[in-house]
Order: structure tokens, then C-alpha cells, then sequence
């Protein structure tokens, strides 16, 4: 049994290896684009990389898991977008992406987070509390994917988005 990795955020040394491990776990995927490691660069450069947090195994970044500004078309401040979370595919199924998820909530509801959004898989998600909530979704995202998880008792009122970076706006 390997060790349990650290958890902390990212470094400017990681970068590179932060996009390396996010094209390996989205490699060959059906739902991936094939540019989630060029998003987390873009939230990167727009300063829009609310939290990054990677996984550490034995000095290797084995995972990472983004988290950036969501808006909420009621105007409620404080929702932040959680993804892409990758881990290698070698180390997946040990419980590392949910320990970068859980470290990630945990940190932005120390930022003051009302909430967190997403688009996934209901089956994984469910576990960390995201429910699916396709009236608030995105016009450009899979309602029947799309998730929210409210951190305090601020609750949705209106669609969402992601940060530009997601939509190629910035």
C-alpha cells in the first residue's frame, strides 16, 4: 500500500507538472475536450485560479484539483467553479482525487464560498453533497451534469457560469 500523499497548494515549480498529469488522466476520455490542462493555464494567467491544489507522492505531483470564480445570474457573490480535478491514471481509484476535492471545498469555504458548481458525474460528485440542478445550469453546459453543492445558506437563484477561461473569453 503506497503511502497517503500531501495535499497542499500549488507551486510556480508545479506547473509543468500540473499539465502533465491533467492531459495523462484526460487522455483518450470521451467527455474530455483534450484542453483541460490548457484551461487551468488560463485561469493561471488571469489570475482567475481561485484555489489549486495538487497531490504529492513520494516529491511527485501525482494530482491537482482547480477551483475559479462561478457567477450566479441572481447576483449572489461567492460561488467558485470546481475543475478539472485529474490524478494519474496510475494512482486513480485510491481516494486521491476525493482528498484534493475535500481539501479544495474546505479551502474555499475558508475564502467565505457560498457554494461550488460544477459539470460531472453524478454517481462521483453526489458523495462530496453536489446535487444536480439543471435549471441553474450554464446555456453552454449539460444540464443533466451540472451540479451545485451550497456551502452556507446562501442557495442558487439563477443560471451560472464559468469563469471566461472556460468559454475562451479571456
Amino acid at each position: 500500500m503506497s503511502p497517503d500523499p500531501i495535499i497542499r497548494p500549488e507551486r510556480d515549480e508545479d506547473h509543468v507538472a500540473i499539465g502533465n498529469v491533467i492531459s495523462a488522466a484526460f487522455a483518450g476520455k470521451p467527455y474530455a475536450d483534450g484542453d483541460e490542462a490548457e484551461l487551468v493555464e488560463k485561469l493561471r494567467r488571469a489570475n482567475a485560479l481561485s484555489v489549486s491544489l495538487v497531490a504529492e507522492l513520494q516529491g511527485a505531483v501525482v494530482g491537482q484539483v482547480a477551483f475559479s470564480p462561478a457567477q450566479e445570474s441572481g447576483g449572489a457573490p461567492g460561488w467558485y467553479g470546481l475543475g478539472p480535478v485529474a490524478v494519474l491514471p496510475d494512482h486513480q481509484g485510491v481516494g486521491i482525487g476525493s482528498r484534493l476535492i475535500r481539501a479544495g471545498l474546505k479551502r474555499i469555504t475558508e475564502l467565505g464560498a457560498h457554494g461550488c458548481i460544477l459539470v460531472g458525474d453524478p454517481g462521483y460528485y453526489t458523495r462530496f453533497g453536489f446535487v444536480q440542478s439543471p435549471s441553474h445550469a450554464p446555456a453552454a453546459e449539460p444540464a443533466e451534469f451540472f451540479m451545485v453543492k451550497p456551502l452556507g445558506h446562501e442557495q442558487p437563484r439563477g443560471q451560472f457560469t464559468f469563469h471566461g477561461a472556460f468559454y475562451g473569453t479571456v
